[in-house]
């Protein structure tokens, strides 16, 4: 702050810009990991970038009952939400420290 109260806005473009390259570079290492998610004890696993996108599914042949499709359904549904949480959980690894610098700009809803 300058005397007066006055915030130095070329130092705050500084910061801003500073942030917005850490955000790129968390949103590229997001882009290449991989996380996985499993259901019925690695019967099912769903595997899916930082990002949240989906990039395959592998079932277990044990897991193939054709007279219980709902099960399997209901495995590859878990396997996908599990992927989808590490996803998540990865994402707020990997943003919160950028995100949370934020809140020194005053700017609203960081």
């Amino acid at each position: 702050m300058r005397p007066g109260g006055q915030p130095n806005m070329q130092q705050m473009l500084k910061q801003a810009q500073k942030m917005q390259q850490q955000i790129a570079k968390a949103q590229a290492e997001l882009a290449e990991a991989e996380v996985s998610g499993t259901a019925g004890g690695g019967l099912v696993t769903a595997t899916a970038s930082g990002a949240g996108e989906i990039k395959s599914i592998k079932i277990d042949p044990k897991a193939v009952d054709p007279e219980d499709v709902e099960t399997l359904e209901d495995l590859v549904l878990a396997a996908l939400h599990n992927a989808t949480a590490a996803a998540r959980e990865l994402t707020d690894q990997k943003m919160g420290p950028v995100a949370g610098g934020m809140g020194g700009l005053g700017l609203p809803g960081f």
